[in-house]
């Protein structure tokens, strides 16, 4: 009863849980990116966000961990923080560990650098992902300089998506720049076959096939270091 209560309360605070096989199996660490990335400001009360500060301190923890082998990430975000999205995408990439993501709802805007962050990524048939130019709100002081500073960011987005996936910076450029797919924006949506075929997500899967690779990742990951004693 102790234990479920633990459980539930990891779910409630992180929105992740650890997932056990059983005696001598693979122990894997299930995390949950949702709603919207909360950088250094809250967002609204009613909308469904993901902290960073919760976020950052696990994956050390799991990197530290010599029972947890290996992490699944399920995502449906909207999008939010660029530099809390491009944080927690650089601690993912950075894992030693098996990782493997599924893109469920969608993966916007800066949801996509959480996606491909995982050595192996899967989106479901139905889900999305929107690739667009980085928008700002409020006042601009210095007009040039800070369109110079969207620029550069735009760019750091665009490099992290092209090295950790087969899509090319150049690819990436034009789909953020097309102003045939979105109503009120420059961009493109993207659905799960057509990720894919992009290079930008791995493969088209759900639960079960995100799972199946997460363990047989796990296995050759034993074998590697068997070898290595």
């Amino acid at each position: 009863m102790e234990n479920a209560e633990v459980k539930q309360e990891q779910i409630r605070e992180t929105g992740s849980l650890d997932l056990e096989q059983g005696e001598g199996k693979h122990k894997i660490r299930l995390l949950t990116i949702i709603g919207e990335i909360e950088g250094h400001e809250s967002v609204a009360g009613s909308t469904k966000a993901t902290k960073y500060e919760h976020l950052l301190p696990m994956l050390a923890e799991i990197e530290d961990s010599d029972e947890i082998e290996g992490l699944l990430i399920l995502l449906n975000t909207l999008g939010g923080d660029i530099e809390a999205g491009l944080s927690i995408a650089e601690m993912i990439a950075s894992l030693s560990k098996p990782t493997v993501s599924l893109v469920l709802g969608g993966s916007h805007s800066i949801g996509g650098p959480l996606a491909v962050a995982a050595k192996y990524s899967f989106i479901v048939p139905s889900g999305t992902m929107i690739i667009h130019p980085v928008r700002s709100n409020g006042m601009f002081i210095g007009v040039e300089q800070s369109l110079r500073n969207m620029i550069r960011t735009q760019d750091r987005i665009t490099r992290f998506l092209a090295a950790h996936s087969r899509i090319s910076q150049r690819r990436l450029e034009e789909l953020m720049l097309n102003p045939t797919e979105l109503v009120k924006d420059v961009g493109t949506l993207l659905e799960g076959r057509d990720a894919v075929r992009e290079g930008l997500i791995d493969e088209v899967g759900g639960m079960s096939d995100a799972l199946l690779k997460l363990h047989e990742m796990i296995r050759l990951e034993r074998q590697k270091k068997y070898k290595n004693m």
